[in-house]
């Protein structure tokens, strides 16, 4: 880990710390501050009051979401079940942490609930403060799709009127990033937010040029599914003036292989993995 330590490695932690404590919970980014992440990665819906709130699905995930009553949520109904179908006083009475997560054994169980994002950055920023740690930085998700406009959330323009409010009544705008798979929220932040720094996420094989070209601008950091990373679309990147930051990377030699690929952070369901660093 010298190299990480030498240059300055962005570690991120994956919906606070997936792998240990219920995503997109504060429980989970508390520990992610604990174990001396620079940055708390976490996704955000919008409820049907118009409320930023921290769920990488859209609907409540029948996989580790229980009900008020503490009853399961049938697997084939929980489309049914949609955030932004649901004021976000319904959506905070479902448990999202008593059963733990079956794809994350270490995952500790406890009861919790879906956060608001403005109730998230204020505990952030209360932890750092009350534990004496570096504040921390935001990458958040805009979980949008084409397929999903008015259905499963607001569309992009909407959809960033109603989230970047927030960030700018915490004051917190210089230490945040937005990311997204979909280019049109992206765009709509680089207008009305032009010093704000954004990340395309990228899943697809297509390759560097072709999902530059799916911008208008030149993101700040490239994010690709870390298998995709070499050396080469490092370089090209860096060429650019663009960070690259892979996700979700949960293995040491996984992270140490990317390390030395120069890439400038990692996103990871286990920061512990890097707290000894």
């Amino acid at each position: 880990m010298s190299a990480a330590a030498q240059r300055s490695l962005d570690v991120q932690g994956h919906r606070g710390c997936r792998g240990l404590m219920p995503e997109n919970t504060i429980p989970a980014m508390r520990k992610a501050q604990d174990l001396g992440v620079t940055t708390l990665e976490m996704d955000i819906a919008i409820s049907q009051d118009k409320q930023p709130l921290l769920s990488h699905d859209p609907f409540l995930n029948a996989d580790f979401v229980y009900r008020p009553d503490g009853s399961a949520i049938p697997k084939a109904e929980e489309k049914s079940y949609r955030i932004y179908n649901m004021p976000y006083r319904e959506v905070r009475r479902y448990d999202v942490g008593s059963h733990g997560n079956p794809k994350f054994p270490r995952q500790q169980k406890l009861k919790t609930y879906k956060p608001l994002l403005a109730e998230v950055i204020d505990s952030a920023e209360a932890y750092a403060r009350r534990k004496h740690l570096a504040l921390p930085r935001y990458n958040i998700e805009t979980k949008v799709s084409p397929e999903g406009d008015n259905l499963f959330h607001p569309a992009p323009e909407e959809f960033v009127q109603l989230l970047m409010p927030v960030l700018v009544a915490k004051k917190v705008l210089d230490r945040v990033t937005i990311q997204s798979f979909d280019p049109r929220t992206l765009e709509v932040v680089h207008r009305l937010y032009p010093a704000v720094q954004t990340a395309l996420l990228v899943e697809n094989i297509k390759g560097l040029e072709y999902n530059l070209k799916r911008l208008t601008f030149k993101p700040s950091i490239y994010s690709p599914a870390y298998k995709l990373v070499t050396p080469d679309l490092v370089q090209s990147c860096h060429q650019q003036g663009v960070k690259v930051i892979p996700w979700t990377v949960n293995s040491a030699a996984e992270i140490n292989k990317l390390i030395e690929q120069q890439v400038d952070g990692v996103i990871t369901d286990y920061p512990d993995l890097l707290s000894a660093k």
